[in-house]
């Protein structure tokens, strides 16, 4: 419940702070060229809201609404999601939006992409200032790999250390490593001393790699353990730190990612047992270890705890190799932070094929998807780093040319502003309906699969 919470409280966070910025962007462009705002609200307010306010002398009346969906900037003159069809009966009045030039309309309209856009590279910039980019060096990690059988059949090996992608070296484990390996034609990989090349398959697919359990490839850490918790089954079994595990039950474990997925077999089975006897029986079991320094084996019986741990800490990745770390001076992170900006808006652009593919649309994700990216402890460097990839995210899907987006009346825009031509009110909205339609269709899909993974369907 912990958890929950604390990625709850992240999530509305961010979210709170990019729809705020997004409205912003429409506000200020709305009010420098001298249209009126009737509304400035942070989330939706159908039927009722939280809290509302008009100072004195303003048009401008601002509140919180109850549904946590988004935000809007209420423009006069302005056919949008409020649907407020009476005004636009009206004669067009010089403070309303219809009566502006196209491109102050234009502007108004982008205003919330272009803050959000580069609210993010503002974000990534100041983490970089702030927390330095620390990461250690694919080609350091000298134990290589562990690898999932589909991997493998495509010639991979255990302890294979990942060198380049259609000859550009890979730097760092992380999604773009991924990226690199799925759209290569041949990885390079240094295996005994030597350079091995592989030949990807031409289905080769990030969605694949990623959503296979085990996942395509994780760094290979021996399972070594960095200290025992007291009173825990491991601690009761005389475990203590430095010990490696060697086999849990039947299974041998070479690696911390050898034993997650004896553990993953091991909830399987537990999700499945139908009697407190055969919860027992998964979880009673026997573990292999050797104390540090020596080559003889324990062996000693173990009930494991209900979620399947025994009470040990892991030797992290960085016991065994030194971390990387590049610092960045105040106005050195800015153009830092634009180029990893730009690089996260292009692998997200990219990744977008996939959605669009069956396996694809049930990887969408609603707000129950996008709250577990959060970290399960406050991280503030992490916070931060998830707003500003939210930032970019919702950049990039209010500008696409879909009608009650931005980018639906940016089209409408630039075709007015090339043929000289206003769309009818009565095709705007119509348009608006239908978007509205599609986006609450899409919203709906999202969420579903949400509750579907939780029900475990999918």
């Amino acid at each position: 419940m912990e958890i929950f919470l604390i990625r709850l409280l992240q999530f509305m966070l961010a979210i709170s702070i990019l729809v705020l910025l997004h409205e912003g962007g429409h506000f200020f462009f709305a009010k420098l060229f001298g249209i009126r705002v009737e509304k400035f609200y942070l989330f939706f307010d159908p039927w009722f809201h939280l809290f509302q306010f008009k100072p004195k002398n303003s048009d401008t009346t601002y509140g919180v609404g109850w549904l946590p969906l988004g935000g809007y900037c209420k423009i006069a003159g302005m056919i949008d999601e409020s649907f407020d069809t009476e005004q636009m009966k009206k004669p067009a009045e010089p403070w309303e939006f219809r009566s502006k030039p196209a491109w102050q309309r234009l502007l108004v309209m982008i205003g919330g992409v272009l803050v959000n856009f580069l609210l993010a590279l503002f974000i990534y910039s100041m983490v970089l200032f702030t927390w330095d980019d620390t990461y250690i060096p694919l080609n350091d990690m000298s134990m290589g790999m562990k690898f999932n059988e589909t991997a493998k059949s495509m010639g991979f090996c255990d302890g294979d250390v990942l060198v380049a992608a259609d000859g550009q070296p890979m730097k760092r484990f992380d999604i773009d490593m991924y990226r690199a390996m799925a759209d290569a034609h041949t990885v390079s990989v240094r295996r005994g001393g030597k350079l091995v090349d592989i030949t990807m398959p031409e289905d080769a697919s990030l969605l694949n790699m990623l959503k296979e359990q085990p996942v395509f490839a994780r760094p290979f850490i021996p399972s070594r353990v960095d200290s025992v918790v007291e009173g825990t089954p491991a601690h009761r079994a005389g475990l203590r730190q430095g010990d490696i595990i060697l086999a849990v039950g039947d299974k041998a474990i070479d690696s911390w990612a050898a034993y997650d997925d004896c553990m993953a077999v091991k909830g399987d089975m537990l999700t499945a047992a139908k009697t407190p006897a055969d919860s027992m029986r998964i979880r009673t079991t026997t573990i292999v270890f050797a104390h540090q320094g020596t080559t003889t084996k324990d062996t000693v019986n173990m009930v494991l705890t209900p979620d399947l741990t025994m009470g040990i800490m892991r030797t992290p990745l960085n016991h065994y190799y030194k971390p990387h770390t590049v610092s960045y001076g105040f106005f050195e992170s800015f153009p830092a932070g634009v180029t990893y900006g730009m690089g996260v808006l292009r692998g997200y652009v990219d990744d977008l094929k996939y959605v669009f593919t069956a396996d694809g649309a049930k990887q969408l994700g609603g707000f129950g998807a996008i709250g577990s990216l959060f970290p399960p402890t406050w991280d503030w460097m992490m916070f931060w780093r998830m707003t500003a990839f939210l930032s970019i995210i919702l950049a990039f899907m209010n500008i696409l040319p879909i009608p009650a987006l931005d980018g639906g009346h940016v089209l409408f825009l630039l075709y007015e502003m090339i043929t000289r031509r206003k769309p009818s009110e009565k095709f705007l909205i119509w348009a608006e309906y239908i978007g509205f339609g599609i986006l609450i269709l899409l919203m709906l899909v999202a969420n579903l699969n949400d509750v579907l993974r939780w029900l475990g369907y999918m």
